[in-house]
């Protein structure tokens, strides 16, 4: 099990600005700008008594080695984000919205959705990151995220982040072994009979690599 340090995360996130090849031409974003603008984010959802909970690559962060990110995932309420006039919108459609501040792109999941709300109410803790204590979703809260994704992504056709996404859920599956049942109990509260199955099959297929991983590792 790995639970790795605010200083890790923040190594981890200026690495993944410094080594992207996207940022070496014209203005490089600068490294300790974004992680600035992190803690200035933070530090106003606290201050502001923001209802929210992080989710997204940068919460796996701060349980996984080996992702590198530079966007920010939030779950929370559309009617917050009249708290955050610095939040400038781009995008937005049914349960999300985009928006930019400062350096970072911010990618808000909304509370609307059922199950949005289910990871936000009861899969999040409060845990230390970076300079502060911020809530964050729990290793289940972000497996669940992610298989309800899934589904979507494979009729998308979206190969590059289906392969994140399977990744990220082997890579927790192996290092904190969740209840894998209970899971798909919760999922199938919100997902189709056809989506639940399928998300079962790639389970399936996990778990399998995951046995070999381990057997051919002995």
């Amino acid at each position: 099990m790995t639970i790795q340090s605010s200083t890790q995360i923040g190594i981890v996130i200026r690495n993944a600005i410094l080594f992207n090849a996207k940022n070496w031409q014209g203005d490089m974003m600068n490294s300790d700008s974004f992680i600035q603008s992190v803690q200035h984010l933070f530090s106003i959802l606290e201050k502001r008594k923001i209802d929210y909970v992080l989710v997204g690559d940068i919460a796996l962060l701060h349980y996984v080695e080996g992702r590198n990110t530079q966007d920010l995932d939030l779950l929370m309420a559309l009617s917050t984000l009249d708290k955050l006039p610095e939040f400038k919108i781009t995008h937005q459609e049914l349960d999300f919205v985009r928006a930019d501040y400062e350096d970072l792109q911010i990618e808000v999941m909304l509370t609307t959705n059922p199950l949005f709300k289910k990871v936000h109410d009861e899969h999040s803790n409060v845990q230390q990151f970076l300079d502060g204590n911020i809530p964050i979703a729990t290793v289940d809260g972000l497996l669940l995220l992610k298989l309800y994704a899934l589904p979507s992504m494979y009729r998308q056709g979206n190969f590059s982040r289906v392969g994140i996404y399977e990744n990220d859920i082997a890579t927790l599956l192996y290092d904190y072994q969740p209840d894998v049942s209970q899971l798909l109990t919760e999922l199938s509260r919100y997902v189709s009979e056809s989506d639940l199955a399928e998300i079962k099959n790639i389970l399936a297929d996990i778990q399998n690599r995951i046995r070999r991983f381990k057997n051919e590792s002995q």
